[in-house]
């Protein structure tokens, strides 16, 4: 019989809006099934991986998760698989004081509404969503994306094979360490591609860059400090300042050719004004009401863009 728990979040919170999201999720997951099936995923502990399976209640006024793991967790082991799992669900998140700041934003506002409970689904920790993002990098089919990354899972992580499949742990620093680069071409990778996730490995197992420090540093010194690791450029390093615990975040200028290129043109855009024309101080004034709250703000934006794509597809299909 499988060992199981209560995960609480705090209210609100809608899990199921997550499952629109395919960015959110890995190869092995079915987001249609998770509903009646749960979400499947590993975790990692400090001594060992385990695999849990995920259910949500449904009730985003007071969301419960129940959590099975088919193996028996003592208390400590217990409350490391929560914090684990407090980073991938969102649960320690507080939409409150959002959604009161922007009662009177004419963007967010109406957003919030359609996508009310909304957290992010983010991967067990920073090294794992670095990976992912270095390797899926400037893949535009998602399916193939998906695939290499999996190829590094089953290579160099844990397996666990159960009645409902095997599924793959993601990849320890200490493991990816003594990683041949060229030896990742099979997955896919090209050879730099390669070089970043082993040098990324050896930022982490050296020690300089740490995990715990990078998750509570103030977004602007994250923003800096993850740039310097090689392979990670401005977008990457904004998309893992997004998915870490927390509600605020920073959103730098990238300007390329006079032209506004980051995340900061697409927020500008959805104002309706003209990034290549819009001050420092102007965009502060556009997103005041997301002061605090810029990472919940801008998770609506992408969840708000991802439904209309799937929207506008459909009607082009049925067309």
């Amino acid at each position: 019989m499988a060992f199981s728990w209560k995960l609480h979040s705090r209210p609100p919170h809608d899990f199921f809006l997550c499952l629109d999201v395919d960015n959110y999720f890995d190869i092995e997951h079915d987001p249609a099934s998770i509903p009646e099936q749960g979400f499947t995923r590993s975790l990692p502990l400090t001594e060992k991986d385990i695999l849990v399976t995920i259910f949500f209640n449904g009730d985003p006024e007071d969301p419960v998760f129940t959590i099975e793991c088919d193996e028996q967790l003592d208390d400590a082991e217990k409350k490391e698989a929560n914090r684990v799992l407090a980073r991938i669900l969102g649960t320690d998140l507080d939409l409150r004081p959002f959604y009161k700041k922007i009662k009177n934003d004419p963007l967010m506002q109406p957003l919030t509404e359609e996508l009310y409970g909304l957290k992010r689904l983010s991967r067990a920790n920073l090294f794992q969503d670095a990976v992912n993002r270095i390797i899926i990098a400037q893949i535009n089919h998602k399916p193939t994306a998906k695939k290499m990354v999996n190829g590094v899972r089953m290579a160099y992580s844990t397996r666990f094979d159960t009645p409902k499949g095997t599924f793959y742990a993601w990849p320890r620093p200490e493991r990816l360490i003594g990683a041949d680069p060229v030896s990742l071409k099979q997955y896919g990778l090209s050879l730099r591609k390669g070089e970043y996730v082993v040098g990324l490995a050896h930022e982490f197992v050296s020690g300089n860059m740490n995990m715990e420090k990078l998750e509570n540093l103030h977004p602007l010194h994250f923003y800096n400090t993850i740039l310097k690791v090689r392979g990670i450029g401005p977008t990457t390093a904004q998309d893992l300042m997004l998915f870490r615990n927390r509600s605020d975040a920073w959103f730098p200028s990238h300007i390329d050719k006079g032209e506004e290129k980051g995340i900061r043109k697409w927020i500008i855009m959805s104002y309706g004004g003209d990034p290549d024309n819009t001050t420092d101080e102007n965009f502060k004034k556009m997103i005041a009401h997301w002061k605090g709250n810029e990472s919940l703000a801008l998770e609506h934006l992408f969840v708000n863009w991802v439904l209309s794509e799937k929207r506008r597809e459909y009607r082009s299909k049925k067309a």
